[in-house]
């Protein structure tokens, strides 16, 4: 069974659970190093992990001819230059979320990747989990009739209170569009096609925010980035949906994304997560049942969009969390930033195409 050998750029929080689904659950992906800006991060993956080897900086990784695939972990706003210089060493990128801060980011990266024949993918793979899964095979059965909307809300007062370090959040290239926004707009646009335009509002509540988590107890922090924002989006199949994000709220729940049908109406799982409940409503019941989960992959799987591009990438197929898809979720997530500041429409210009769904594993850990 022939592997793609990986390496990780970063070592932070998130690392861990791809360290664990890569050396554990994919069969078909290897790490081959992993190196951070803090050298004991890396160190301790190593050890943990029993991993081949710590890479000095970014670029050993890069000229490494071991490597096929750079894993991009840093921190939002360094995504462009990470991904960027990987590519002009030849390398395939999967990254984090999301692909830049900015569509010019994204319009460069795009470029650069067709100018050389490479690979971009990209987080969040959640939409590949056996939650959203199934949620395409009842909507495209036709369970809930023809599709006329949907509405996401993420709902929150911040990171302030429990993140160790929280400051980023409130910054350029932070905010709760960019931060959880991925996860909405990639659901939605993997279930209901692109979006052909959107209109938002935004606003920051708060000039700014006293951490009260551990290491920076105590320390203000300037809010440099809108954390109340609403938008309308218009998907090219006619449907009309919408989308609430805010660090701004005190509220009991977070996460609600439903999908609304001539028939009836889906109310979705978390679309951080990769499983969860399902429900339907439709008028012959007028209640909500729980719907069953039809696919694998129900459990947190990060790595699963990396492990099918890995799969792409041996096999000659479009990845499903592949670059075009990341590249129109940017646009929708920048969109709603510059839309709010004209106060108009904006008309999405890149292109989308459904990726495959999912095929139900004969092994787990092995793509079709």
């Amino acid at each position: 069974m022939a592997k793609l050998k990986v390496a990780f750029i970063g070592v932070g929080s998130i690392s861990g659970i791809y360290l664990d689904n890569l050396t554990q659950l994919f069969r078909e992906v290897e790490i081959a190093g992993v190196c951070d800006l803090i050298p004991e991060r890396a160190l301790n993956a190593k050890e943990k992990y029993n991993l081949p080897r710590v890479y000095e900086d970014m670029f050993e990784a890069f000229k490494d001819p071991e490597v096929d695939i750079i894993l991009n972990l840093t921190r939002p706003h360094q995504h462009f230059e990470v991904t960027r210089l990987a590519l002009e060493h030849g390398k395939h990128v999967y990254t984090e979320k999301p692909l830049g801060i900015t569509l010019e980011e994204g319009n460069a990266l795009v470029k650069l990747a067709q100018e050389r024949g490479l690979m971009i993918g990209g987080a969040p793979d959640t939409f590949l989990g056996a939650g959203l899964q199934s949620c395409r095979k009842y909507i495209d059965a036709g369970l809930i009739g023809e599709v006329v909307g949907a509405a996401g809300f993420m709902i929150c007062r911040g990171h302030e209170t429990w993140h160790p370090d929280p400051d980023y959040y409130y910054q350029p290239g932070g905010g709760p569009m960019l931060d959880m926004g991925p996860y909405y707009i990639t659901a939605l646009v993997s279930l209901l096609g692109p979006v052909s335009r959107l209109v938002s509002a935004s606003k920051r509540s708060f000039p700014t925010r006293l951490i009260t988590s551990q290491p920076h107890a105590g320390t203000v922090v300037e809010v440099n980035t809108d954390t109340y924002v609403a938008g309308t989006l218009q998907f090219a199949s006619g449907a009309i949906g919408t989308l609430f994000t805010t660090f701004d709220v005190h509220y009991p729940t977070q996460a609600r994304l439903e999908v609304y049908g001539s028939q009836g109406t889906l109310i979705l799982p978390d679309p951080n997560f990769f499983g969860g409940p399902i429900k339907i409503f439709r008028p012959e019941t007028a209640r909500f049942d729980e719907l069953p989960l039809l696919f694998d992959y129900q459990d947190n799987s990060r790595g699963l969009g990396l492990a099918d591009m890995a799969k792409a990438l041996t096999t000659k197929r479009a990845p499903r969390a592949g670059m075009q898809q990341v590249h129109h979720v940017l646009e929708v997530l920048s969109g709603f930033e510059q839309s709010a500041r004209s106060g108009t429409w904006l008309d999405l210009t890149t292109p989308y195409e459904r990726p495959a769904p999912m095929q139900k594993a004969a092994l787990m850990g092995v793509l079709d």
